[in-house]
């Protein structure tokens, strides 16, 4: 499914995240930034000791205690397609009233704000935090789509925002978000 905000499609594809060749795609990261499960691992053994090499850099100069939840940080993206991999911290669900629904908007407009200002133009986001971080797939969809859409609604500059679904059926809960979603700011 293809939606368009202004000049911007929103594109939602079943698939591998490392494998997008768009200006930057995200990672869901750990708080160190050194690799782990899930989407940041992969991103790490896919995209080679590069996107570690940056991360410790990162660490040592800017976060040293750890990359808050809802920042986000740009590295290279080694033997990647894309360009560039933004890492970003999503919030581990705790039952949803330890403000994590704040915490996964905040990591989503980071990045959005962060690709903006490095001057990219195509973005693929994994879902954040549904993974390990337990965060149930249909809050989070809901919460992401939003979050592009209002951010894409008083942004201009980014022309493709990829949503990544590891899975047929988290495909269709993002569908189901973006459909109701859109058809609210139409």
């Amino acid at each position: 499914m293809d939606a368009r905000i202004g000049n911007t499609r929103i594109t939602l594809v079943s698939g591998d995240i490392t494998e997008q060749d768009t200006d930057a795609i995200i990672n869901a990261a750990n708080p160190s930034l050194m690799g782990g499960g899930g989407v940041d691992g992969a991103i790490h053994r896919k995209g080679g000791p590069d996107i570690l090499k940056e991360c410790k850099l990162i660490r040592q100069t800017s976060w040293k205690e750890g990359l808050p939840t809802g920042e986000a940080v740009a590295t290279a993206a080694g033997r990647l397609k894309a360009k560039k991999v933004i890492h970003t911290v999503g919030p581990v669900w705790s039952g949803g009233d330890k403000g994590e629904p704040e915490l996964l908007a905040r990591a989503y407009r980071s990045c959005l704000a962060l690709a903006l200002k490095m001057g990219l133009k195509t973005v693929s986001f994994p879902s954040i935090s549904t993974g390990v971080y337990g965060y149930p797939v249909e809050r989070a969809s809901i919460i992401a789509v939003r979050i592009v859409l209002d951010f894409l609604k008083e942004n201009t500059g980014i022309e493709e925002v990829r949503f990544v679904l590891h899975s047929p059926r988290d495909l269709q809960t993002y569908k189901k978000a973006l459909e109701t979603a859109y058809l609210q700011k139409n």
